[in-house]
């Protein structure tokens, strides 16, 4: 039996003493002088073996620690070693490393037989010995092989899928990917899952990805344990469950995500901080020369209210207008396209392929840019063109003679690793600061990096702070990921857990920056583009998983989604919903979001009517934000009382501040403060007491006793006035006009024409009166 053994090990050996050994044994394997099958023979449990380690081992280290690989090895290959069936030694452990035609093996192997089934040596010796059997049954062998086939032909799809961009054929090729789960491929099972949950040129279908999951999560998948941590965390298809949450996380980023907004877990930045640097960690270390593809981060809710804003995405037209620039030989087009496909983003998909031909074209040209672009591609090399560095310098030095500062930071990043030229930092330095102060961030990065490690200069933390922030100003990941190792450890810094976890000022959050950069991060694009389909429930399945592993965007795009009545959640929960992620993206600092709950609470969606819990989300928005339209709602909450002292004048107030702050604030606070303005002169009038002011009022002491003489007298001016002007207009005749005269009698040979013109002489007598009157002139 295979492993039979592993359960017992466990429960011997606490963990620590297990890593302990397992690090024992590897620093046993690299003693060149002792043999391997002696280590492998130790599971024979005899003195010999302690003696064998204490003739060939010169370390005091082993000979400190031997009891503890002792137990290691008898716990663990003791009972992990098969036994075989069957040959010439049936029920005999096998022997590794065993003698086969001068060959060592080290496993169960297929040498030497024609069907296809694992044998194993009982003596090291076979050659020798002769005894042997088999490591399995007929039925396991039957299954092996049958896994085996079913390994091609996933491995067949994936390379398929990967190969291809049309949607069509990746529906088809995610069918024939389905037939092999249904053989029970653990990958293709999970590929299938997610494909079924996210709607990925799959029907989404929720329960049946469930289903999927929870079975693979029994066969220890870590990527299904994920997607089931996922779905209780936000009650997809299931009741939601932060206590089943943290048992089926298999992602670390939803564990960082938790500590540092507090979700599930007590609230610790500490927690947070050891979390978010294991996956940044991750994330840094799959950062290439060039980069990596590029995210593009859409708010829906922006998109839909302002469609004339720039979302960052390319418009097809845009993109074939660009492409038919460059196939006309315009350089700068060619260099664009060139750098949109090596990173992809902006609504175009990475092409390394159509990324090398544009800037194969531009270098052709004389493009500086793209010979250094070209050299990065060389440098890092791909699927589609292979890492050389003799290549790589060439392009970096064409493009550094003539200036280009990407050139000089290639050659810089040579000679630092010596890729293809000899290591020479004081060359590096002088490159980097050639392109650093050209503002070149590779340079800026690199610089930062050397001063940081006192690499060819002397060690200078403020310097490398100085140039990692520099970097940082432009995006560059590491450059994030450098300054949050500096203020976590306090390197050159005071150490501040409040610059690496503040939550006000996203950019701050370094190492949750550095996290967000993950590959992970291309589901945002999916997910946009299942939006752009009017595919809502899958665009908001996937931005609820994005949305719980922190991502604010994300969290703002699921609660605009839950405002159009996503099908795929019930009426009555989706304003709770919609208000508990518009409530996290407030509390990463998006004003939007913190109008958006203000205006829940005002109107009560979601929750319960509550105009003093508004007033104070529109504050916040107000004072921490300057946000124009929370300004606009507490004038208007102060002008009518709502929350709040009903104040006039504070409503002014509010209402100057928003048309200060925005001018789209202008027309709608020119009419608020129209309407305000009317309302205090009623309210002014109504103060006033205008009946007893009149009564109080003596006409003959302010107008003298005969002043109702005077108002008949001038009553009766303006009446004679009126009436002398009305008769003066009667009196205005215009003179009658004089009768048209006769027309001349008509010649004979006239008349067939007058006749066939009969339509215009019926239409001279309705002429209008200004052509009448020019006839007659």
């Amino acid at each position: 039996m295979w492993f039979q053994g592993r359960a017992t090990f466990d429960k011997r050996l606490n963990p620590r003493e297990t890593l302990n050994s397992f690090s024992h044994l590897w620093l046993l394997l690299q003693f060149k002088n002792i043999k391997k099958r002696n280590i492998f023979q130790i599971h024979h449990l005899d003195l010999r073996s302690i003696s064998i380690l204490e003739e060939n081992s010169q370390s005091l280290f082993v000979l400190n620690q031997v009891s503890i690989l002792y137990l290691f090895f008898f716990f663990f290959f003791k009972n992990t070693v098969p036994v075989v069936n069957g040959g010439t030694a049936h029920g005999e452990p096998c022997i590794f490393p065993f003698l086969f035609q001068e060959t060592e093996y080290m496993e169960c192997t297929t040498d030497g037989r024609g069907d296809g089934r694992l044998w194993c040596a009982t003596t090291y010796d076979y050659d020798q010995d002769k005894k042997w059997g088999f490591c399995e049954t007929e039925e396991q062998a039957q299954q092996r092989l049958q896994a085996e086939e079913t390994e091609k032909q996933y491995q067949t799809v994936l390379r398929m899928l990967n190969s291809t961009t049309r949607k069509t054929q990746k529906k088809e090729l995610y069918e024939k990917l389905l037939k092999v789960a249904e053989k029970g491929h653990q990958k293709a099972m999970e590929k299938v899952a997610y494909a079924m949950l996210f709607g990925d040129y799959m029907n989404q279908n929720v329960t049946k990805a469930r289903e999927m999951f929870e079975k693979l999560a029994m066969e220890g998948s870590p990527k299904a344990q994920m997607a089931l941590g996922f779905l209780y965390a936000a009650g997809l298809g299931v009741n939601s469950s932060q206590a089943k949450v943290h048992l089926c996380l298999g992602l670390l980023h939803l564990w960082c995500t938790g500590y540092w907004g507090g979700v599930g877990v007590p609230q610790s930045c500490e927690s947070a901080l050891t979390h978010y640097r294991l996956v940044a960690n991750q994330v840094a270390s799959d950062v290439s020369l060039t980069g990596g593809s590029a995210v593009q981060r859409i708010r829906l809710l922006d998109e839909v209210e302002n469609p004339g804003s720039t979302s960052g995405m390319l418009e097809e037209d845009l993109i074939q207008y660009y492409q038919f620039l460059a196939e006309k030989g315009d350089v700068q087009a060619q260099v664009g396209l060139g750098q949109l496909h090596l990173h992809g983003g902006r609504g175009v998909e990475q092409n390394h392929q159509r990324a090398y031909d544009y800037f194969n074209q531009a270098a052709n040209a004389g493009n500086t840019h793209a010979m250094a672009f070209l050299g990065k591609m060389y440098s890092e090399g791909s699927e589609f063109l292979p890492q050389n560095n003799e290549t790589a310098l060439q392009y970096f030095k064409k493009a550094s003679d003539l200036g280009n500062p990407v050139g000089q930071s290639g050659l810089g990043m040579a000679y630092l690793y010596g890729r293809g030229v000899p290591v020479n930092y004081e060359l590096a330095l002088k490159y980097f600061q050639k392109a650093a102060e050209q503002g070149w961030v590779d340079g800026q990065l690199q610089l930062g990096t050397m001063y940081y490690n006192g690499i060819g200069v002397k060690r200078d933390y403020k310097q490398a702070l100085k140039f990692f922030n520099l970097a940082s100003q432009a995006g560059h990941i590491l450059a994030f990921y450098n300054l949050a190792q500096m203020h976590a450890t306090g390197t050159g810094v005071m150490r501040s857990l409040a610059f690496i976890c503040t939550s006000n000022t996203n950019w701050k959050c370094l190492f949750k920056n550095v996290c967000e950069r993950g590959r992970w991060s291309e589901r945002l694009m999916t997910a946009y583009g299942s939006f752009k389909e009017g595919d809502l429930d899958a665009a908001l399945v996937q931005y609820l998983l994005l949305a719980e592993q922190g991502y604010e965007v994300a969290q703002s795009n699921v609660a605009f989604i839950l405002d159009q009545r996503a099908r795929i959640f019930s009426e009555n929960e989706t304003y709770p919903r919609a208000l508990l992620h518009w409530t996290r993206a407030a509390a990463q600092g998006y004003t939007v979001a913190r109008i958006k709950l203000g205006d829940y609470h005002f109107y009560g969606y979601g929750t319960d009517v509550d105009y003093e819990t508004a007033v104070i989300h529109y504050r916040l928005a107000s004072e921490q934000q300057h946000s124009a339209q929370a300004m606009f709602n507490l004038g208007y909450m102060h002008e009518k009382g709502l929350g709040i002292k009903q104040d006039i004048h504070l409503a002014k107030r509010f209402y100057d501040m928003a048309a200060e702050a925005s001018p789209d604030a202008q027309v709608p606070v020119f009419l608020a403060l129209c309407k305000l303005g009317l309302i205090y002169a009623l309210q002014y009038l109504q103060d006033l007491n205008l009946k007893e002011l009149i009564s109080q009022v003596d006409l003959d002491q302010l107008l003298g006793p005969e002043w109702d003489l005077y108002l008949m007298t001038v009553i009766a001016l303006l009446l004679g006035t009126v009436i002398a002007y009305r008769q003066r207009q009667h009196q205005i005749i215009v003179p009658p006009r004089p009768p048209a005269p006769a027309p001349p009698p008509r010649p004979p040979q006239e008349q067939p024409q007058a006749q066939a013109e009969p339509q215009a002489q019926e239409e001279t007598p309705e002429q209008g009166p200004a052509q009448e009157e020019e006839e007659q002139h």
